[in-house]
């Protein structure tokens, strides 16, 4: 099947010059890169758990200005000290 891909510039000059090294066309490059590509298992993408402290079912909902405030908050307790 013909297709048209977009191979960046560095990866384009490595892959025809190892066809040209291979006596082959840069289409087997491409293909045999694409053969053993896909033929690796798919490895998930971990998955991100947050660190929790006290019920872990309790719904917390928080409002920009609660931040703000609670920054407000620990600079001024710090320009206490």
């Amino acid at each position: 099947m013909r297709s048209t891909v977009t191979i960046e510039d560095d990866l384009f000059k490595k892959a025809k010059r190892r066809a040209a090294e291979r006596g082959t066309t840069l289409s087997d490059i491409v293909n045999q890169a694409l053969r053993e590509s896909l033929s690796q298992p798919e490895v998930p993408a971990p998955v991100f758990q947050m660190t929790t402290f006290g019920d872990p079912n309790a719904k917390l909902h928080r409002e920009p200005r609660d931040f703000q405030a609670a920054s407000e908050d620990d600079e001024a307790r710090a320009l206490r000290r």
